[in-house]
């Protein structure tokens, strides 16, 4: 996807050799830049306030404070940075405490450049970088523990058009394949999403999606 301006980004792992080798793979490629490096959890909040980010690529497990934690304190802080989690482990329960933080989605540590790049590209526009295979399982649960704990709204920010994209972006859809299907541009799809995060001050489309599920503005067996 092209883009119109640079793509900060800020690494925080504790492993100097990751960020060594992920900061070169960054800095050579065309539209993003790395802004600043972080070796724990405190100093990636620190330095997210110093350079504000448009991204953050976060490991989870650092000193003094782990990835998770991060995320929150950064998403509080910094709502429309988008924080995309790399780590070792898939289970459903680290990939609910990573959504629920706020993460626009994780990646396993074995991935191929190519595809970090991809989806760095991908949370910078508001998507989701998510397996299939688990978003639903994994926000069924975020949905049924929220409705335990949280008041739910009937108060819609949105317009129908723009609750119309978010159900299709919960059902997985891509950016450009809501466009297509909705007879509409691409750009048009991206201000529809920007809209919507700038709305429920969120900074990706997952966020937007569990904001909307959480509230009762749609339910999962609504989506096909």
């Amino acid at each position: 996807m092209q883009t119109t301006q640079m793509i900060k980004v800020l690494l925080a792992d504790d492993h100097v050799i990751v960020r060594e080798s992920t900061r070169e793979l960054i800095q050579r490629e065309s539209g993003m830049m790395v802004v600043g490096e972080a070796s724990d959890g405190v100093e990636a909040v620190e330095m997210s306030m110093k350079v504000h980010p448009d991204v953050v690529v976060m490991d989870i497990a650092m000193p003094r404070l782990n990835g998770i934690e991060a995320t929150k304190q950064i998403k509080q802080l910094l709502p429309t940075t988008a924080i995309l989690i790399l780590t070792a482990y898939e289970s459903e329960q680290y990939i609910l405490a990573i959504l629920e933080a706020g993460a626009a989605g994780f990646l396993l540590k074995n991935v191929k450049g190519t595809q970090l790049l991809e989806a760095i590209r991908s949370v910078y526009a508001g998507e989701s970088v998510l397996q299939p295979s688990t978003t639903r399982r994994v926000i069924d649960q975020l949905i049924n523990k929220a409705a335990k704990t949280e008041e739910l709204s009937a108060v819609n920010p949105l317009t129908e058009r723009e609750i119309e994209v978010l159900k299709m972006a919960a059902r997985g859809v891509s950016n450009k394949d809501i466009a297509d299907q909705l007879y509409l541009s691409n750009r048009t799809i991206q201000t529809h999403l920007s809209n919507i995060s700038k709305k429920l001050s969120v900074g990706s489309r997952t966020e937007a999606i569990l904001y909307g599920l959480k509230r009762g503005w749609f339910i999962m067996e609504d989506l096909p």
